[in-house]
């Protein structure tokens, strides 16, 4: 037990160290990890994950890591994967604390964090299509998807909206 613990730990401080950009930037990496690498969950469960993770307060990477450390080792599990993945941030903003401000008006930083961007979105869109291809299964998800799309690229609707509004739909198009 202790070993899977500290895989765990260990798992999660790699996504959080080697992942720029925030949650959604680490989708892919989690998935590599968790699904492929480890086989602790399968590619559903880690979509029903992340729509939790999604829907419970706090930032998607810490409540995601939450969920898959209590699912592969209870509480234990999910206290060192919640902590994994914030301890390359935490040491990070200590170190880098001081010299933040110059930083910032570094020209060259700037160039970097510029070209950081668009790996980011790339990042965000693997994770879309990976996620896509197991989460629209049949021609109803995919129709509640493309109109969930459709409507908030003409008018921004609130993401509580549009969570329950396809909980809803869900309960609707798919009792048991």
């Amino acid at each position: 037990m202790l070993s899977l613990l500290l895989l765990l730990y260990w798992t999660f401080t790699k996504i959080g160290l080697f992942t720029l950009g925030g949650g959604y930037a680490m989708i892919p990496l989690m998935e590599a990890e968790i699904i492929n690498r480890y086989g602790w969950l399968t590619a559903p469960e880690f979509l029903d994950i992340l729509a939790i993770a999604e829907m419970t307060p706090g930032p998607v990477a810490i409540n995601t890591a939450s969920f898959v450390g209590f699912r592969v080792a209870g509480i234990a599990g999910s206290a060192l994967a919640t902590l994994g993945v914030v301890t390359p941030s935490l040491v990070i903003l200590l170190l880098l604390g001081r010299f933040l401000q110059q930083l910032i008006r570094n020209p060259h930083a700037t160039l970097f964090l510029k070209g950081l961007h668009p790996a980011v979105i790339a990042l965000i869109c693997l994770a879309v299509f990976s996620l896509g291809q197991e989460a629209l299964t049949d021609l109803t998800t995919a129709l509640i998807a493309a109109v969930f799309l459709a409507v908030n690229l003409m008018r921004k609707l609130s993401p509580f909206l549009i969570i329950g509004l396809g909980a809803l739909l869900g309960l609707l198009f798919f009792p048991y």
